[in-house]
């Protein structure tokens, strides 16, 4: 009860004077008793008065109504033809608050030698997580920031720390003018904020979007424990204290419902936000990123609302044709359909507010929303999107949000409908005092007037905008422009050069307006002063430049992913599909088979053989001359990664995943696919002795990041050997992290297993032992829980390496812990002890000929894949490219030229060998009864240079069709057409840009 008093007797409260501070000379306490009446009141989005009055008492609405007693000591405004909306609350800027530092590049070493000289209170071990940062104590009222803001119609904003992963809690102000920080907030303290930025530099972890991840996952989960820890120890003092760390105790709060923001960088993101927000049941708000439009269902089945900006793009540069190709149709497409964004999530039914974030001029803030408006979001959701959405978020709807008795007077005044492409913003009210924008002066001084100064008659015309008017005094066929025109409240002056009309010297006019009146004094030259007067005879002309005809916007359908060669829908999975009459290589012991049929039910192989029959309603392929294989598995690609391949900050980072950081939309997906790759086994790249966790997909492309994972495939890690893990390769500037010999990254991987099976000791004997007593559990080690699981052979481990010795070296580490090595990648020595690999029982991923690319390598042959193979290693040939990957058929060709393979051997090297390594040869790999129908049909030998691809499918669903690919291409360039025909005409009827009511100096 004590909360909702307090927050009930903000607003009386907020814009007072500091409470506490002792009064210096007379007290002020003026009247603040407001009634506005004859206005337009738009209460809230669903409910509005056309004609009422508004009164105002101490800075809280006392009254609201079509019919309100007003108080004898209100100052009574007459609003006549008036509109007052609520005022508007953004959730996301950095106002009032010191701009983010620059980060310096410096060396971890460094880094971490100047933390350890400078580092004070309890903070955090990783300078990224700031959550302990409170924005309140940097926050300083900033009073051109907030005229600006004001000119938007924003009287509430959240202020949001902008440095670090974890930024720290936000704080809720009013955008009033000339008060202390005291006396503007409103709430201390709302939501913590995280965001996925590369951090402190190359050398300061994380600097890879999947380390930024694990970072946030892992601070969640010490987050826990510390919570956990010091429950245990207050209940048993004897205990070792647990360390005081004051991030995590900021933590506290979001784990227990207060709010959470994400700052997503595109649809993909939002998904990793509502994934972590789900791991931790937080109480998340996304910071949207304008893309929401392409996944738009997902982000729905989220749940979670979006902090929204309207930062749709400006037309792209097409003029040239040159420039016009450059330019991705993906890239094109959102220009149309961004400012559609609104419409479709409101159609989905996701909730949002709207944002200036991301805008790179605010002043475009309320043309970007009527922007909006124009492609169909509705009037009322675009209000409450401003207005009442926000405050229920922040739980403020009580006194935020609406224009209703008992709430702060924070309110705007306009001319009209404030989504009318013309409206003006006249004054903002805040808390009960008022902020002229445009202005609103009891008469307008604009038109043509008669005017007499003593006995001279002349015509002034005022033009232009109430805060910046401008004007010309003629005299007959003499006139010249006034020099000076101003307006404070009814109060105008002039001045113009006489000399030009007939009156000595410069004129200095001063006069008081009134409806059709002026009245006043004129100074000549030599300080005379005459009587000034003028009668208006006209009103001012429309200024508003000349509506040109609108333009008119087709919705255009998405596509998944949005641009080029993406899918409507997902492609149809038939109940019977019937290859007939082809040359099936099935890569098992049946061998390639002639003239041979494949029935295909519900995306699995049902049978193989002569003359099979078509089941009703079978869709039948006529393969007649045409070679059918299973689909290809690249074992080693580093496609379809967001945010960097390496976490190379650290020489162990097993707590990273690819999974996290899938990109679904990536083209080299459906490129692989038209080259016959359904599978790949995606690794972390070969910075670290103990890189991150790797993810096996299916390319199933159009799908979400987490639809294209192979369920079924075991999980798996990226080791790596060599010159790039002891950073012999990296320049003098990286050559100080630990290992820097290939004896140190030995024992860098011993410890590291050490330090697992110590983990789980921990564990074992906390569950054992708490039993009896309180005991401070082991803290959650996300690395560690990887690397046991390596040690208990639930995780497989994929080692990048060269040289002999090093790959001994490995295989004797593994055995001394008592699991296998799943594939040695590259191995391009692996020929040297091919018996000692096959020995050990690894397989073997392979280039077919690269050598010589860099010093480890001089010792690789063309020949290394056939003679591991010959020897009894399982081996496959990989990619390690995007471009390669789509010719790995042409890659396992190279086999029979060197090293003499049979066809049907070298084709496994790209088909059940690598399925094999990654133990998914029980469902894909080759062609038999039981398995997934992942196959291709080739338009020839699928080992000859003059053979293409025609179809890809995965689980019986086609994912590419060289003819649909043809067709898919025309319709690309008539859409690219389309929109830039589009562009061209949105150019030619360009508006003129808005500018803020007080530009920035």
């Amino acid at each position: 009860m004590r909360k909702i008093f307090y927050l009930l007797l903000i607003p009386a409260l907020m814009l007072a004077q500091e409470q506490t501070k002792p009064v210096e000379g007379l007290r002020d306490n003026p009247p603040k008793v407001y009634a506005l009446t004859n206005v337009k009141i738009v209460q809230s989005p669903e409910k509005t008065i056309e004609k009422g009055t508004v009164v105002i008492r101490d800075g809280v609405i006392e009254s609201v109504g079509a019919n309100v007693q007003i108080p004898s000591d209100a100052q009574v405004i007459d609003l006549s033809g008036k509109v007052i909306y609520p005022g508007f609350i953004d959730l996301y800027t950095s106002y009032g608050l010191p701009k983010q530092r620059e980060r310096a590049q410096t060396q971890q070493v460094g880094f971490q030698q100047q933390q350890a000289e400078t580092k004070k209170g309890a903070e955090n071990w990783n300078p990224n997580v700031l959550s302990s940062k409170l924005a309140l104590n940097e926050f300083a009222p900033d009073q051109k920031e907030a005229e600006r803001l004001r000119s938007q119609g924003f009287t509430v904003v959240l202020s949001v720390p902008q440095e670090g992963i974890f930024r720290g809690k936000s704080v809720l102000v009013m955008l009033a003018d000339g008060k202390a920080p005291n006396d503007v907030v409103i709430k201390p303290a709302v939501a913590q904020h995280i965001a996925f930025i590369r951090g402190f530099g190359r050398d300061v972890y994380p600097n890879s979007l999947m380390g930024n991840i694990a970072l946030i996952r892992q601070t969640f989960y010490d987050a826990k424990w510390y919570a956990s820890a010091w429950d245990a120890f207050s209940k048993n003092p004897s205990l070792q204290k647990p360390e005081v760390n004051s991030s995590l105790e900021a933590l506290q709060s979001s784990l227990k419902g207060e709010p959470v923001t994400f700052e997503a960088n595109d649809e993909l993101d939002f998904l990793r936000c509502a994934k972590i927000a789900k791991e931790f049941s937080l109480n998340a708000w996304i910071i949207g990123s304008g893309y929401e439009y392409r996944r738009v269902d997902a982000i729905k089945n989220t749940g979670y609302p979006v902090i929204l900006p309207v930062n749709f793009p400006k037309p792209p540069d097409v003029e040239n044709p040159d420039d016009a190709d450059a330019i991705d149709l993906r890239t094109l497409k959102h220009w149309y359909n961004a400012p559609e964004n609104p419409k479709r999530l409101n159609d989905a039914g996701v909730t949002f507010a709207f944002t200036t974030y991301r805008l790179e001029n605010p002043a475009e803030f309320l043309q970007k929303v009527r922007e909006a408006v124009e492609r169909g979001l509705p009037e009322n959701v675009a209000l409450s999107a401003l207005t009442l959405t926000p405050a229920k978020l922040l739980g403020l709807d009580k006194i935020l949000g609406s224009v209703e008795s008992g709430k702060m007077a924070n309110f705007i005044i306009t001319d009209k409908n404030i989504f009318d492409e013309d409206s003006k913003i006249l004054q903002v009210w805040i808390a009960g005092e008022k902020y002229d924008v445009e202005g609103m002066p009891e008469f307008d001084p604009r038109g043509e007037w008669r005017a007499k100064i003593n006995n001279d008659t002349l015509n002034i015309n005022i033009s232009g905008q109430i805060k910046n008017l401008r004007g010309r005094v003629r005299s007959g066929n003499k006139s010249v422009n006034l020099v000076k025109v101003s307006l404070f409240d009814n109060n105008l002056t002039l001045a113009f050069n006489g000399d030009s009309v007939g009156i000595k010297g410069i004129v200095r006019i001063s006069a008081f307006v009134r409806k059709g009146t002026m009245e006043g004094y004129a100074e000549v030259s030599g300080g005379e002063r005459f009587v000034f007067s003028a009668v208006k005879i006209s009103e001012p002309r429309d200024e508003r430049p000349r509506q040109l005809k609108k333009v008119k916007f087709e919705s255009i359908p998405v596509t998944y992913p949005d641009g080029a060669f993406g899918f409507s829908k997902l492609p149809e999975q038939p109940e019977y599909v019937l290859i007939k009459n082809a040359t099936i290589w099935t890569c098992s012991e049946r061998g390639k088979l002639e003239n041979a049929d494949m029935l295909v039910h519900r995306g699995v192989i049902e049978k193989i053989g002569k003359n099979l029959e078509a089941p009703k309603g079978a869709v039948i392929i006529d393969a007649t001359g045409k070679h059918v294989t299973p689909g290809i598995i690249d074992a080693h690609s580093h496609t379809a990664i967001s945010g960097g391949v390496n976490e190379s900050t650290q020489a162990i980072t097993a707590e990273v995943r690819i999974q996290d950081v899938i990109n679904s939309d990536d083209i080299n997906i459906y490129r692989q696919l038209a080259g016959g790759v359904t599978a790949a086994n995606v690794l972390h790249g070969s910075a670290n002795p103990i890189g991150g966790q790797n993810a096996v997909l299916k390319y199933r492309w159009g799908l979400l990041p987490d639809e294209l994972i192979f369920k079924e495939a075991p999980a798996g890690i990226k080791f790596a050997l060599g010159e790039n893990v002891k950073q012999s390769n990296w320049g003098d500037r990286y050559t100080t992290r630990y290992p820097q010999t290939r004896m140190g990254v030995e024992q860098i991987i011993r410890d590291a297993f050490k330090a697992a099976l110590d983990y789980e000791k921990a564990w074992n004997t906390y569950r054992e032992e708490s039993k009896k007593k309180v005991l401070i559990p082991p803290r959650k080690d996300l690395q560690l829980e990887a690397l046991l699981e390596i040690l208990k052979g639930q995780r497989l481990v994929h080692a990048h390496s060269y040289r002999q010795d090093e790959i001994l070296m490995l295989l004797r580490v593994a055995e001394d812990f008592g699991f296998r090595i799943a594939t040695l990648q590259h191995v391009l020595e692996g020929y040297k002890i091919a018996e000692a690999i096959a020995k050990h029982g690894a397989g073997a991923s392979t280039f077919s000929d690269w050598w010589a690319y860099k010093f480890e390598v001089y010792d690789a042959i063309p020949h290394n894949g056939a003679l591991m193979e010959k020897v009894g290693v399982i081996t496959s040939f990989n990619s390690d490219s995007d471009e390669l990957a789509r010719r790995l058929n042409l890659e396992a060709a190279k086999a029979v030229k060197y090293g003499g393979l049979s066809e049907e051997d070298a084709l496994k090297l790209v088909t059940i060998n690598p399925a094999k390594q990654l133990r998914i040869d029980k469902y894909v790999g080759s062609l038999e009864p039981g398995k997934h129908a992942d196959f291709v049909i080739w338009s020839g030998n699928p080992l000859s240079t003059y053979t293409v691809c025609e179809q890809t499918w995965i689980e019986g669903r086609k994912y590419f069709d060289r003819n649909e690919d043809l067709k898919m291409r025309e319709e690309a360039k008539k859409l690219r057409d389309f929109i830039i025909q589009k562009i061209f005409e949105v150019k030619s009827s360009a508006r003129p840009q808005p500018q803020f009511a007080t530009q920035p100096n």
